[in-house]
């Protein structure tokens, strides 16, 4: 049937008209933004890929093509499928729209203007695949798709065949909700992958049409001549790119101290090379000050050569709630016309917290009790033998970490035992493990075990944490983390969780044996293990704040900066998220090096345990209580 699609620049109220309706309906239910309605209609547009042809096309598609659908498992493991073909269908027809006097598909009503052209889209091969990254919570996705576009004349006479292959990328993004289990922009991944296909089309077709023995364009009839573009003056830019906007702890609202990401993804749809490309932001005044430079130059890209280039900054410690806008324009030196620019709408507000005053002990949460939860907290910086490696933090670090569950956690001052340095020989930890926590534990405890120092690995993987009094060379004065585990067992508690900060080193003279990866989740346990690093390594000291790397994020964490739902409760599954985070970007941002905490086992949002609470900042709840 006929292909009658509205121009590009063409004004769409009806559009505009769902989005307000959807806006009003969502702020009103509070689930979403109206900036996330809008982001999500404005997908990204077909490129303009020149002046109209004069060729009325056929356009026949390989049912394997129309129905090819893509399975994948969601967040939470959960299965779906993905019709990619019905959309990337939709966009090859709206993108022949643009492109030609005239589009038709197989079996559709008789065009006024017989086709001068068939072309026939065939399936050749296709993949869809998830990467198992978890950084920002967006996990990288690539679709995979090659077709073979088959050119034949009105007679069915085959004239040349032309091969498309492309894997499209992209970050897909878990939705802000409690679950975590959808992503949020998985449509206009498909949408996008669409474009690029669409755009890879029309620029085969037009090398095909342009070569010597392809059909000329049908005779026209007045009104189908109306109809038409108009030859362009000039050539327009056949660049095309998207603008996309980042946060650190993926929860889109932008928080002082934060660090922002602007990524544009770039890509020459033409058959030309393309000189002097160059990015620019323009945006909120307050915002853009905070960018070190807001003009890239990207230089040349060649036919389809896609780029990606980023702008980084920071907000500043203090921040005044505001709504920002960031305007990405776009353009290169020899086209008359210029990609439309993009807007980037978004939410600043403070945190109510100083990232650098961890020190200062927050205020009690008042009317916050949990009196059936218990931590023992470590901390070992120096050892008897002077040979073992020090964590010069560590002490304080266990100390301040006990504070926090006292004043954040609603722990009693009794629940409470803090180990450090000659107090944390082996036999003060057995009896707190087998002395002091069995007579209180019942139906409701929850035990949290945090420890700074050092930790061995054997030879055959098994971990050692290594006392005051211990070695990291020898098993006779080391606490197997086995026997740890059998102690938390034996408790019987509701929830038992490890928290590790420190050095993993390998047993054996001058640590040089060879050992397998560390085992911090035993077979048959229960306890949820947060470990700051993973592998054989050591643990970053975060030198500027005079903590742990890791006990430094926990401890942010705990005040309230983890509770990305911004209901009022830090529970597990945000700190472990926010950890995982925070102490990697960290790392590599601030001091050029890697740390990678190890949540074991791996944590799904639907687990019960994520919903454990840690703690309930005092100043959240003060402002309930208005």
């Amino acid at each position: 049937m006929p292909i009658r699609r509205q121009p590009a620049d063409a004004p769409r109220p009806l559009a505009r008209q769902w989005a307000s309706l959807l806006c009003l309906l969502i702020t009103l239910s509070g689930l979403w933004s109206c900036e996330k309605v809008s982001s999500a209609l404005q997908r990204t547009p077909l490129p303009d890929m020149g002046p109209r042809l004069g060729n009325s096309v056929k356009l026949t598609f390989d049912p394997a093509f129309t129905n090819l659908k893509m399975p994948y498992v969601d967040g939470c493991n959960s299965p779906h499928e993905l019709n990619v073909g019905e959309e990337a269908e939709s966009i090859m027809i709206d993108a022949a729209a643009q492109n030609f006097t005239a589009v038709t598909t197989a079996g559709g009503i008789a065009a006024p203007v017989p086709p001068d052209t068939e072309i026939v889209v065939t399936l050749q091969r296709s993949g869809l695949k998830l990467w198992a990254d978890n950084v920002y919570d967006r996990v990288p996705a690539d679709i995979t798709l090659e077709t073979l576009l088959t050119f034949k004349d009105a007679t069915g006479k085959e004239l040349g065949q032309q091969t498309i292959s492309f894997t499209h990328n992209q970050r897909l993004i878990l939705e802000p909700t409690g679950r975590r289990c959808e992503y949020g922009n998985i449509g206009e991944f498909v949408h996008d992958a669409g474009i690029v296909l669409s755009t890879h089309f029309i620029r085969a077709a037009r090398t095909q049409l342009a070569a010597p023995g392809s059909p000329k364009p049908a005779t026209m009839t007045a009104s189908s001549t109306k109809s038409a573009a108009p030859a362009a003056q000039g050539p327009p830019s056949a660049l095309s790119f998207k603008a996309t906007v980042l946060d650190e702890n993926s929860n889109l609202i932008f928080e002082a101290g934060e660090r922002i990401r602007v990524r544009i993804d770039l890509v020459n749809g033409g058959a030309q090379e393309l000189q002097g490309v160059t990015a620019t932001l323009t945006g909120t005044p307050s915002l853009l000050s905070q960018f070190p430079v807001t003009t890239l130059v990207v230089g040349r890209l060649q036919p389809g050569q896609s780029r990606s280039l980023e702008f980084i900054a920071t907000l500043p410690p203090s921040v005044q709630q505001q709504k920002a806008e960031i305007f990405v324009a776009i353009s290169d030196s020899g086209s008359r016309t210029q990609p439309q620019a993009q807007t980037l709408a978004l939410s600043i507000k403070p945190t109510g917290l100083k990232a650098d005053d961890v020190d200062h002990l927050p205020a009690v949460a008042n009317g916050f009790r949990q009196p059936h939860t218990y931590l023992l907290s470590i901390g070992i910086g120096s050892y008897r033998n002077q040979q073992v490696p020090t964590r010069k933090f560590a002490s304080s670090d266990a100390e301040i970490v006990s504070r926090y569950f006292q004043s954040l956690g609603g722990l009693p001052a009794s629940n409470v035992r803090l180990l450090q340095d000659w107090k944390a020989l082996r036999p003060d930890m057995d009896e707190a493990l087998l002395d002091w926590l069995p007579p209180h534990m019942n139906k409701d405890a929850v035990v949290i075990i945090y420890f700074a120092g050092l930790a061995s690995v054997s030879s055959t993987g098994e971990t050692f944490l290594i006392p005051y009094d211990g070695t990291a060379t020898a098993t006779s004065r080391a606490y197997p983390l086995k026997d740890l585990e059998a102690a938390l067992s034996r408790l019987k508690a509701k929830q038992t969780v490890f928290l590790f900060d420190g050095i993993v080193s390998r047993m054996g003279p001058n640590g040089k044996t060879k050992a397998a990866p560390p085992q911090w989740n035993p077979a048959g346990s229960s306890t949820l293990h947060v470990i700051g690093t993973s592998g054989i390594g050591r643990g970053l000291d975060d030198d500027q704040h005079q903590h742990g790397l890791f006990t430094y994020y926990l401890l942010r964490a705990l005040r309230g900066e983890a509770d990305t739902n911004r209901d009022g409760d830090v529970t597990f599954g945000e700190t472990a998220t926010y950890l995982s985070q925070k102490v990697l970007w960290a790392s590599k941002a601030r001091m050029n090096q890697e740390q990678r905490p190890l949540v074991a086992p791996a944590l799904r949002p639907t687990d019960p345990a994520a919903a454990l609470i840690l703690t309930k900042p005092a100043s959240i709840l003060g402002t309930e209580a208005h």
